[in-house]
């Protein structure tokens, strides 16, 4: 089978990243603006997480920032992991006991986010501020 271009590669990587930077995003704002932090805070100590103010922020600022970090391809293996370690947190502290699928509030969604955070931090494309920081090293 033929394999695609470089230059296929990592269209197929930018519009994956401008996805889910996007998704990261809206959901990091809606903790702000939406629900605000407070909201945020009272809504997380319902559902047992611990430190739920700084766990609101937290979680605010990762996706917001993270999202952004993806979107424009800068600092992706940093915003990768953390984002990741956001969506396992949601998923162990609160999605864990409800089964797989998102529909039943289960795993599967957050899942989802953060292998495919973790994917694009480590592997975000030609397309990324991050290329233009490096000397060549590391590139595919």
């Amino acid at each position: 089978m033929p394999q695609p271009t470089q230059w296929a590669r990592d269209l197929a990587l930018l519009l994956a990243r401008i996805a889910v930077g996007i998704v990261f995003i809206a959901h990091g704002l809606q903790k702000f603006l939406q629900w605000g932090i407070g909201g945020t805070a009272g809504s997380f100590e319902g559902m047992g997480i611990p430190l739920p103010g700084a766990s609101a922020w937290a979680a605010a600022l990762i996706e917001t920032l993270g999202g952004v970090a993806l979107l424009v391809g800068l600092a992706l293996p940093v915003a990768g992991v953390l984002l990741a370690l956001n969506m396992l947190g949601a998923l162990f502290l609160v999605h864990f006991g409800q089964g797989f699928f998102a529909s039943g509030n289960g795993i599967e969604y957050v899942l989802v986010l953060a292998v495919t955070a973790l994917a694009l931090g480590f592997n975000g494309g030609g397309y990324a501020l991050d290329r233009a920081f490096t000397t060549g090293r590391g590139r595919d």
